[in-house]
């Protein structure tokens, strides 16, 4: 077994409503940041896998995302595997 790193992108799906992101934006625009347009919020999180091959450890983290880590009503995500 070897150990991967895999980087995984949780956002609100692109057409859903992002109240966090509307929050930021909202903060931005207050602070003078007024040509911030739009912002989307999500998660960054980064994991250590021990997996043999790369790609059964894509196939953990999309199961992790599918039960856990993402919503599949609300949010998409991303897998990125690196050893």
């Amino acid at each position: 077994m070897s150990a991967y790193t895999v980087e995984i992108r949780v956002m609100p799906r692109a057409s859903l409503l992002d109240p966090q992101g509307q929050a930021v934006q909202h903060a931005l625009q207050a602070l003078g940041f007024g040509d911030v347009a739009s912002v989307r919020a999500g998660k960054h999180l980064v994991l250590q896998v021990q997996a043999a091959t790369r790609e059964e450890a894509a196939a953990k983290a999309r199961t992790m995302c599918d039960r856990l880590l993402a919503n599949p009503v609300t949010e998409d995500y991303e897998c990125n595997v690196s050893q």
